[in-house]
């Protein structure tokens, strides 16, 4: 159907102009700082992200709403028309509780929109209300499930959305708001409004910091959660974000701090393009992290790992040594450098020795005649020493027959 092709469309192109409006919570990681140089695993265990907030609900004051809730409710199990599959694959699912103004007031990708929405575990827990909760549309800012779905809602529309962990929060769950893993969900959401995402070449200096800040605060999240693609995607955004021209006036201060979240963004997409092996990505973010912070640290370790996993042993035994003059007393640069080392001598080993075998001994050919030469007079020794052996045994048997004959 139509409404399928658009939201498969969605999936495949997650790249929309930004939104000014911040959530308003706090992110997952507060402290503003990009992954530590410690292996990339480590962040595994801080919490999701509290942007997937619940509010508002579903309310029916009149009788005639009542009345069409009774009849709804009254129908046999989701008949075909009343539940849409919005991906084809039973994951995610889409029904109409109240219907809104029309399929020309759906909200478009890219536009910021402001929901209610509630969240429900399966059995029907509670797990989040949250009213009022704004995002940009098709930036990857909230799960899965509220980006595809959104954008099929018309405005004022209310809808239940039955959700498989796939497009919610996975096989890890969340710790804000507490979801188990592996957990079903059913969200209830009504569309209050949307509006086109301002011009960023518009926004203040203060403005801009944030949206980036916060956009790579989400690619931090979809990291965290394994969603690596997901991940380079809001990094993406946000790096365009801090890379756009400025039509309003911006201090040294300023563009210092922003180009500070740039290379945070470049070094975090490296992290996530080493777990996705795209290494020449990954490789091109570390250089344009050093072009801005010639000695970053994180920057130049991603790097030798990079050039590492591509083969290149020298050039990146060479980074990582730069990188541990930097910061002598880093342990984990000391263990890959010395790892790297003793890989790259036993690689050189391994070519030394398959020269040698292509090309052949040098000193072989003197040793072979050498060894020939020895072998040649041992034998002709052996010869002289067989055949003194044989004369002597027939004299002795020449003497006997003599004396027996005179006996």
């Amino acid at each position: 159907m139509t409404e399928k092709e658009e939201i498969m469309d969605t999936c495949d192109s997650h790249a929309s102009a930004a939104s000014v409006k911040k959530n308003g919570r706090t992110s997952l990681l507060d402290s503003g700082e990009d992954f530590e140089v410690l292996d990339e695993e480590d962040i595994d265990d801080d919490p999701p992200p509290p942007l997937e907030d619940a509010g508002g609900g579903k309310g029916k004051n009149t009788d005639e709403s009542e009345k069409k809730n009774a009849d709804s409710d009254s129908d046999p199990p989701g008949p075909v028309e009343e539940w849409m599959d919005v991906l084809g694959n039973d994951q995610l699912k889409k029904k109409v509780l109240e219907a809104g103004e029309g399929r020309d007031s759906r909200p478009q990708k890219g536009q910021n929109v402001k929901i209610n929405l509630k969240t429900y575990l399966k059995d029907g827990t509670l797990v989040e209300e949250q009213p009022d909760l704004s995002f940009t549309l098709g930036d990857g800012d909230v799960i899965q499930a509220l980006d595809l779905t959104v954008q099929l809602m018309e405005m004022g529309e209310k809808a239940l959305v039955q959700v498989d962990a796939k497009y919610a929060y996975g096989v890890r769950g969340s710790l804000e708001p507490e979801v188990p893993p592996n957990s079903e969900l059913s969200l209830e959401v009504e569309l209050l409004k949307a509006t086109d995402a301002p011009d960023v070449e518009l926004l203040t200096p203060p403005e801009k910091i944030a949206l980036a800040s916060h956009k790579r605060e989400m690619g931090n999240v979809h990291y965290q959660r394994g969603d690596y693609a997901f991940a380079v995607n809001s990094y993406s955004i946000a790096l365009q974000i801090t890379e756009s021209s400025s039509k309003v006036d911006i201090s040294p201060e300023e563009e210092n701090e922003l180009m500070g979240v740039r290379v945070k963004c470049l070094n975090n997409m490296a992290a996530s393009q080493l777990k996705l092996d795209h290494y020449d990505a990954a490789l091109k973010s570390c250089v344009s992290a050093l072009e801005h912070q010639p000695d970053n640290i994180k920057a130049l370790f991603r790097m030798g790992k990079v050039l590492a996993l591509q083969g290149e042993y020298t050039e990146a035994i060479q980074t990582l040594r730069k990188a541990l003059k930097l910061e002598p007393s880093n342990k984990t640069i000391h263990s890959e450098l010395s790892k790297l080392v003793k890989k790259n001598s036993e690689q050189r080993g391994a070519e030394q020795a398959m020269y040698k075998k292509m090309l052949g001994n040098p000193g072989g050919g003197s040793s072979s005649g050498s060894q020939k030469h020895r072998a040649k007079s041992t034998w002709g020794l052996s010869w002289k020493w067989l055949f003194g052996a044989t004369a002597v045994a027939i004299g002795g048997v020449a003497l006997s027959v003599v004396i027996a004959a005179r006996n």
